[in-house]
């Protein structure tokens, strides 16, 4: 048969079932926004980043700065060099300057929020000593005293400051007690945006603040004409690099990084380009298991077509039509569906795209407006149609397969529907297999152990795709049974429905399953972190209050010594947090600080001792395991300066997530961390002195830190569900976007009804002839549809915890305690799943109950 004839049955086909063709083309929809909302979205904020980073170092040759994030900066000796040797080297000007963290409080006297963007305080520097862009001024002039500050007008108009206002700033590191300061400017930063917020100083002040005078942050260099930035690069970096070998340091690349003004703004769009791209994986990865639902829901709808027209296809292949025909109509309804769901999803994508960016924009990042690109159109369409293609194809396979005279027949019985016994051994098999897996992975732990477990996550979810069809028939008339007897005929009636084409109902249960799996499996990880954090806090901690910082802010030493006078203040101890390097990679150190960790930390003590020497150090038990380090053992860390420090292991104590887990002594942590980069990690424990009421006390700690700006006085009780709420609020996203997974679930199950109640219809009609009234109908496909939505949140459940509990075990490598079941959460599921069911089947059921006898009966 020609192949335009097959092409006009298969337009005048879909064209025919308007219905269908648009329940079809909406499962694929749903999956491919996803993948070009990724796509758009990540495009859009990337182009909105560089463009702000092409700003960065303009009119700088080359940038000199410290190579570790916890480095002091660079020697004002090396400063001092380099104007030595300006001409030697190329160098036309030298500009030093200093920065750090800030917090700015507005016009109120709270912290301006950024939204998680910077807030920093650095030196200004007049125009006859800056390298690069001059710094303009909107309004007002530079700042020229210790308490004169000028503010990018973002952040000003974001604060309700203006020139001539009169605020506060607290530094985030070091000991600098909050300042009360004048705006005298207001500035035009050219990479400000959002919710940044970049505060000037003068010079001596700026150093001062974040500098212990022996180094400055950054240092720039203009090159003299004739002296290109690279010429001038590889001759600062030998110079330096034979001047640090000379005094006797450590690799000098170790130390700092020469780059010129070019490379510094490269790798400020590398490390963004690496954020989008752990952001574009994990928004691709919820499109990936919207499209494998989809799949099942579009392999379902396909799979029904053709057996709905097996007398049609039938008639094709009587009057020419090859298997290639038949085959070829079917994809290419397959591929009109795909392009039409990927050309709408492109569309929805962007809509997408667009709420992500409003909110980012709500948080301080920044935007250029949407960026649809080539590649978001490419990927949307591409995707839809594979997807759509591949889900089609073993229908296709079928219907191209039907016997010309055995499709002829009345019945329209789903090609394929025979025997499931290969299946189910097959499923038998991969089901062994991932339970062992599973078994094997929950007892151990570790990412080995972890890997373990996905892979045996991976075969239970084989096993479950291909044995669900042989486990539903029992499970649904299982569960269709308890409903037989309040329901009578009906509900035996929507139990025979519900099983007799086994195949069809585990592949609309499948999406339910796949989605209520993963919800299960997150909540697990969710409830067990939880737990984890109350029984850390409850085992851990005895004080009675916990200071912590917000605003993604550092608070800075001098919060403990101001917190230490509240008159009803006991022990009042913190850990000042630092990075050193050990064995050539950066490592954490903290060191106790306003007293002993003992004071105020429930801590068992398995070697050695809790009493902390100057040159001693406190490890648990999995940083000796990880490190192979012993009780007595010499440790020697390298500075942020390429100094040796030697420490020596004098107490081991079990696993605390409540605090640190290694700790120097005080001098050691002076040696290690400059004093402007000594800062708090984690919260200021406090114990209230005998007999001082709570209230009390809460009321003297929020004086006392009242000018601190960020700084948040918690009892045990709140200080465990701030944390909580933290992974409430990352579940919740996580929810949200399983909830795709979920509408395209539903979605299978309205279109698996729908499709049902017309293959149905001759014997829906039959049984309105003989009397069953509308209601009737109705309740049997609402029954049926519950069936099937409950059966597939059974089986998401069990599969869920099944992978779920042997997970959390792994996890107890990094801390995590034991396995917390959501059972609340199981049975809102389950509860959930009947509701969606009752939902799903509202449209077919009242098709089903319009459904007149005779015309029913005599239906062709």
């Amino acid at each position: 048969m020609a192949a335009n004839v097959m092409r006009k049955v298969s337009l005048r086909s879909l064209a025919s079932h308007k219905i269908r063709l648009i329940l079809t083309v909406f499962s694929v929809v749903l999956g491919t926004s996803f993948v070009a909302g990724a796509v758009i979205f990540t495009s859009t904020v990337a182009t909105a980043f560089n463009s702000i980073f092409d700003n960065v170092a303009q009119g700088v040759a080359v940038e000199i700065t410290a190579a570790g994030n916890e480095a002091p900066g660079v020697p004002v000796t090396i400063v001092d060099d380099l104007k030595k040797n300006e001409q030697k080297l190329g160098i036309e000007r030298v500009a030093a300057s200093n920065s750090g963290p800030v917090t700015l409080a507005d016009s109120s006297g709270r912290a301006v929020q950024t939204g998680g963007a910077p807030s920093v305080g650095m030196s200004y520097l007049p125009p006859d000593e800056a390298v690069g862009e001059d710094m303009k001024f909107s309004e007002g002039r530079a700042p020229e005293k210790s308490d004169e500050i000028a503010v990018n007008s973002q952040a000003a108009d974001k604060g309700g400051l203006k020139v001539g206002s009169r605020t506060k700033v607290v530094v985030g590191a070091g000991l600098a007690p909050p300042m009360d300061v004048t705006v005298v400017g207001l500035t035009d930063m050219p990479s400000s945006t959002g919710g940044y917020v970049g505060v000037l100083f003068d010079q001596a002040t700026a150093a001062k603040l974040f500098s212990d005078g022996k180094y400055v942050s950054t240092v720039d260099l203009a090159a003299r004409p004739g002296v290109s930035d690279d010429q001038l690069r590889d001759a600062v970096h030998a110079h330096l690099a034979d001047v640090v070998a000379r005094s006797g340091k450590t690799d000098f690349d170790q130390l700092y990084k020469v780059r010129t003004g070019e490379q510094v703004r490269e790798d400020q769009k590398e490390s963004i380009q690496q954020f989008l791209t752990i952001f574009r994986a994990i928004l691709l990865a919820f499109a990936a298991i919207g499209l494998l639902v989809g799949t099942f829901i579009i392999y379902n709808t396909f799979s029904m077509i053709v057996a709905q027209r097996n007398r049609e296809l039938a008639l094709l292949r009587a009057i020419g039509a090859s298997r290639e025909n038949v085959s070829r109509s079917v994809l290419l309804e397959a591929l009109i569906v795909g392009v039409i769901g990927g050309l709408i999803g492109l569309a929805l994508g962007v809509a997408i795209a667009a709420g992500l960016l409003a909110y980012t924009q709500s948080q301080g990042l920044p935007s250029n407006g949407i960026q649809v690109g080539a590649a978001a159109i490419i990927s949307a369409v591409f995707v839809g149609v594979v997807v759509t293609l591949l889900s089609a194809w073993i229908p296709a396979r079928r219907a191209s397969r039907i016997p010309p005279v055995e499709a002829m027949r009345e019945s329209t019985v789903e090609p394929g529907a025979g025997s499931l016994r290969v299946r189910t051994l097959l499923a038998a098999v991969f089901g062994v297999l991932g339970v062992i897996a599973l078994v094997i992975g929950g007892l151990g732990e570790g990412a080995g152990s972890a890997t373990i477990v996905g892979i045996g996550a991976l075969l239970a979810v084989i096993a479950v795709v291909l044995g669900a069809p042989a486990i539903s028939q029992p499970v649904v008339g299982a569960f269709g049974a308890l409903f037989q007897k309040p329901f009578g005929t009906v509900g035996k009636l929507a139990r025979t429905n519900a099983v007799r084409n086994p195949r069809r109902t585990a592949a609309t249960a499948f999406a339910l399953t796949l989605g209520l799996m993963l919800v299960v499996v997150i909540g697990t990880l969710g409830w067990s972190f939880k737990g984890t954090v109350d029984s850390s806090v409850d085992k851990g901690i005895r004080a009675d209050f916990i200071v912590t910082g917000t605003n993604n802010m550092p608070l800075p030493l001098s919060v403990v010594d101001a917190v230490k006078e509240a008159p009803g203040a006991d022990k009042v101890v913190a850990q000042a947090y630092g990075e050193a390097r050990y064995d050539g990679k950066d490592t954490y150190v903290t060191s106790p600080y306003g007293g002993s960790i003992g004071d105020v930390a429930s801590i068992n003590v398995l070697e050695g001792s809790l009493d902390l020497p100057d040159d001693g150090l406190l490890i648990s038990s999995s940083q000796a395991r990880d490190n192979g380090w012993k009780l007595g053992q010499t440790v020697t860390f390298t500075s942020g300066t390429g100094d040796e420090v030697a420490t020596k292991v004098t107490g081991i104590f079990e696993d605390n997530q409540a605090i640190a887990s290694s700790m120097v002594g005080w001098p050691t942590y002076e040696q290690l961390m400059p004093v402007a980069m000594k800062r708090i990690a984690g919260p200021v424990l406090v114990t209230a002195k005998p007999g001082v009421r709570a209230a009390d006390l809460r009321k003297q700690l929020e004086d006392a830190t009242a000018e601190y700006l960020t700084a948040q006085v918690q009892d045990r009780d709140q200080f465990k569900n701030s944390i909580s709420s933290q992974i409430d609020q990352m579940m919740a996203t996580l929810y949200a976007l399983l909830a795709l997974s979920l509408v395209i679930a539903v979605l299978g199950i309205v279109n698996t009804l729908a499709l049902s109640v017309v293959e149905r219809r001759q014997e829906i009609g039959m049984l309105r002839a003989v009397g069953m009234s509308r209601a009737q109908v109705r309740r049997t496909i609402y029954l049926e549809s519950t069936y099937i939505a409950v059966f597939g949140a059974l089986l998401g459940t069990v599969l869920g915890l099944a992978i779920g509990i042997p997970l959390v075990r792994t996890l107890a490598y990094w801390g995590l305690e034991g396995v917390v079941i959501p059972w609340a959460l199981i049975g809102g599921t389950l509860v959930g799943a009947a509701v969606v069911g009752v939902i799903a089947a509202l449209w077919p059921a009242v098709t089903a109950a319009r459904t007149r006898p005779l015309e029913a009966i005599t239906a062709e």
